[in-house]
């Protein structure tokens, strides 16, 4: 063939080929964003503290939002790698820079956020509500509001609500405070510093129980859907794919039993009267008291304490499952059985056992230098919310020139833990640290009862262990108690900060 025929042909070939390769290179799409966390193996979620969203609880880290995240990654057969955030704003900035693959705020959808996420519901649905100090008048519209400043956490579901009330009531006043959370809002309410603020009611309802003097007034509509947030930047693979995986916890009733172990927990701080108490005792007591005594002998502790904490946990039922997930008579965790050598938290010999050992650890870990009674109140505490929060509550005590070895300064510290102001200066961040304050107070006066029901002509041995008194300036709950008492005399001796309202049993 004449060399001047095969050049055209040469160039054709090389052109259809280049032409092949464009082609093909432009028909190649990057992975789907689920694609490449699958490859990587690791989901990566940025959140914040709140007992809504995610905390560090005393197995570890838990919370609504985190639960829903975990097992998510689980299904996805990939790690969770959680990074925490001061604020809503921070976890925003954040996914507006596609830093995270998801975003959880507790938040529900606003204006500004349908070009800037995609959006998955996360099955928590939640209102804003005005709250107020009781000790003002109730507002009962937004007409009553004007002229008055109506305070509420930045970047939370309320602002653009406000925003398109003041249209029509244009004497609407807000502040938004960056540096303050839902539960920092409603410890100023409590203290009347603010008299008027707004928060979310799945927050209120969480935090209700330890502001008695906050008080709900009217919401400002309807309850909307609480939101995972996805950067606009990702395809919607992710997102998909964990709509697709709530619904699945939905069908299932997965969701609706996380949702309970979340919002269901106030019930373990209410007070139970002493009626019940005392027909608890008579009732259940009975067939546990050996163990206690045994056990309590064998670790060196005083059984009626033991059982205190018994009926503190559980009402002495062994088959109890608390709304966190814990088992049996002694409410342990699963990680906390399995490092005792606790093999079934459900039989009742075995948990009374577990208890009194893991109190006897729990015990060790506070420093010898603090003395009875305070030793045994701040192991009371770290059996409940764990030993690392009661060191950072101790650690702010001692920061604000008070003794951290003393439980009666301490304890007015630990409430702290559940306000971002706080909790974001320790070491182990976020606790329900009210709890700790409750469970300890709650313990010595089951334990009084207990000297007096069980013991009355020993009653004066409790001189002998001061750790037995009661707190200073607290009355006892000892007394007769017969048919015609009923809880309500017994909650007007109780001090007004606890608010409690007896359960029905």
């Amino acid at each position: 063939m004449p060399k001047n025929r095969r050049q055209p042909y040469t160039a054709i070939a090389k052109y259809t080929c280049l032409l092949s390769i464009i082609l093909t290179v432009a028909g190649c799409s990057r992975p789907s964003t689920l694609q490449e966390i699958r490859s990587e193996g690791v989901l990566h979620v940025i959140t914040r503290n709140a007992p809504s969203v995610y905390f560090e609880g005393r197995d570890g880290p838990t919370g609504y939002d985190y639960e829903l995240a975990r097992l998510f990654a689980e299904d996805l057969g990939v790690e969770l790698k959680v990074r925490v955030a001061k604020d809503n704003t921070s976890v925003l900035s954040i996914l507006d820079q596609d830093y995270a693959h998801i975003g959880l705020a507790g938040l529900s959808s606003r204006p500004d956020f349908q070009q800037r996420y995609q959006k998955v519901a996360n099955g928590i649905e939640a209102e804003s509500v005005v709250v107020y100090n009781r000790e003002v008048d109730r507002p009962e519209s937004l007409e009553d509001l004007e002229g008055q400043t109506i305070h509420l956490v930045a970047d939370s579901n309320h602002e653009h609500q406000l925003e398109q009330f003041s249209a029509n009531n244009s004497g609407l006043q807000w502040t938004m405070h960056a540096g303050l959370d839902a539960a920092g809002i409603l410890s100023r309410v409590e203290s009347g510093e603010f008299p008027l603020a707004i928060v979310s009611s799945n927050e209120l309802e969480l935090n209700h129980v330890f502001f008695s003097k906050v008080k709900s007034a009217f919401s400002l509509g309807e309850p909307e859907p609480l939101l995972w947030l996805f950067p606009s930047e990702q395809d919607q693979s992710l997102a998909n794919a964990a709509e697709q995986f709530i619904q699945e916890l939905r069908d299932d009733g997965t969701l609706a039993h996380i949702s309970e172990r979340f919002y269901g927990h106030l019930d373990r701080l209410d007070y139970v009267g002493a009626r019940t108490f005392v027909h608890h005792v008579e009732n259940r007591l009975p067939k546990y008291e050996s163990l206690f005594r045994d056990y309590a002998k064998t670790y060196e502790l005083d059984w009626r304490l033991l059982a205190a904490m018994g009926y503190q946990e559980s009402h002495w039922r062994p088959n109890a499952v608390s709304p966190t997930g814990v088992r049996g008579l002694m409410m342990l965790t699963r990680n906390t059985a399995s490092h005792i050598g606790i093999n079934n938290r459900l039989d009742a010999e075995e948990s009374i056992q577990g208890g009194a050992k893991y109190f006897t650890i729990v015990h060790s870990r506070v420093p010898d230098r603090i003395p009875e009674p305070d030793r045994t109140w701040f192991a009371l505490a770290s059996y409940n919310v764990g030993w690392g929060h009661v060191e950072d509550a101790r650690r702010l005590t001692e920061g604000a020139g008070r003794n951290p070895d003393r439980w009666m300064d301490v304890k007015e510290f630990l409430p702290l833990l559940a306000q971002k102001e706080w909790y974001s200066k320790t070491r182990f961040g976020y606790a329900r640290g009210h709890e700790p304050v409750i469970y300890v107070q709650n313990i010595r006066r089951y334990y009084d009862f207990l000297a007096w029901l069980t013991e009355p002509t020993k009653v004066a041995e409790t001189e002998e262990k001061p750790w037995f008194k009661e707190l200073e300036g607290m009355e006892k709950i000892v007394g007769p108690v017969d048919g015609k008492e009923n809880n309500s005399d017994i909650r007007a001796s109780l001090p007004e900060e606890f608010g409690f309202v007896p359960p029905t049993l």
